[in-house]
This record gives structure tokens, C-alpha cells and sequence, in this order.
């Protein structure tokens, strides 16, 4: 298995993962969407995808956005999406994406890597917990939806 960096040329791979991802997380199958979303990402330097590649397949990805914190006065990466292909799952895709996410982070000069996942998730928090993420006791999390 290979962890890069995706480029442009990895569109279709890519696309693919992220359309299960949305389907996982009971979004309708919109491949053309996901393809576009995923290239403007790419493009306007939005965003940055690891993907993981086993031969020729595309089994896995994180995408990582940029913020930064106003009290430490440095960057900060959020790990907006993970997702590992079930024919790969217990594989540790999803560990060697997590520690890619925390080697750029580090590179870049970051002070944190956040994320969030649904509370019943369970899989999903058991991975993050053991890989030493903390799920967060002190604040709670706000979101005001616009689209309604």
C-alpha cells in the first residue's frame, strides 16, 4: 500500500471514495457532485486529500482544511473526512491516513488536529482515541444551519 498526496490526477479515484464516503453518512449517490466538489478543492488549493492506494485501487482518504487559532497564534488542520473502503477495512488504512494527517501537521508547522464524528460511530472513535486523540470535554460544539 502507498499514502500520497493528491493531485488532480487522482480526481477519479478520489471522487469515487468521497461519493461512499456521502453515502456512508446517508447522503444520496452523486458521483458528478462529489467529482466537482472534490476538483475545486483540488484546484483552488482548498483543501489537502491523502489517499491510500493498494496496487492500483483506491481504498482510502483524508481531506484536511486549514484554520488557525487566534489564541496560540499559529495554523491548525481540520480532518474534515476519513474514509477507508470496506474491502479494506482492518487493514490500517485508517491508521497510516491518520498518521500522514499528523506528520503534515507537524511539517507545517501546526498546533492542532481536530475533528469530529457522529456519536454513534463507535469504530470511528475507538480508532481516533487510539491513536491518541482526545475527545473534547471542555467545549461544546455549536452549528447554525443555513441552507434551511
Amino acid at each position: 500500500m502507498e499514502i500520497f498526496q493528491a493531485t488532480i490526477e487522482d480526481l477519479e479515484g478520489v471522487s469515487n471514495l468521497f461519493n461512499l464516503y456521502r453515502i456512508f453518512y446517508q447522503q444520496e449517490s452523486d458521483l458528478e457532485s462529489a467529482k466537482t466538489y472534490i476538483k475545486d478543492r483540488i484546484e483552488n488549493k482548498e483543501s489537502v486529500l491523502f489517499v491510500v492506494k493498494d496496487k492500483q485501487n483506491y481504498v482510502g482518504f483524508t481531506q484536511l482544511y486549514p484554520t488557525f487559532s487566534s489564541i496560540s497564534l499559529k495554523r491548525a488542520w481540520i480532518l474534515n473526512d476519513l474514509y477507508v473502503d470496506n474491502k479494506a477495512r482492518k487493514q490500517e488504512v485508517g491508521e497510516l491516513l491518520l498518521q500522514k494527517a499528523k506528520e503534515y501537521a507537524i511539517e507545517t508547522g501546526a498546533k492542532s488536529l481536530s475533528l469530529s464524528t457522529a456519536s454513534d460511530n463507535h469504530s470511528a472513535q475507538r480508532l481516533y482515541e487510539k491513536n491518541g486523540y482526545k475527545r473534547d470535554a471542555q467545549f461544546y460544539h455549536y452549528e447554525l444551519d443555513l441552507a434551511e
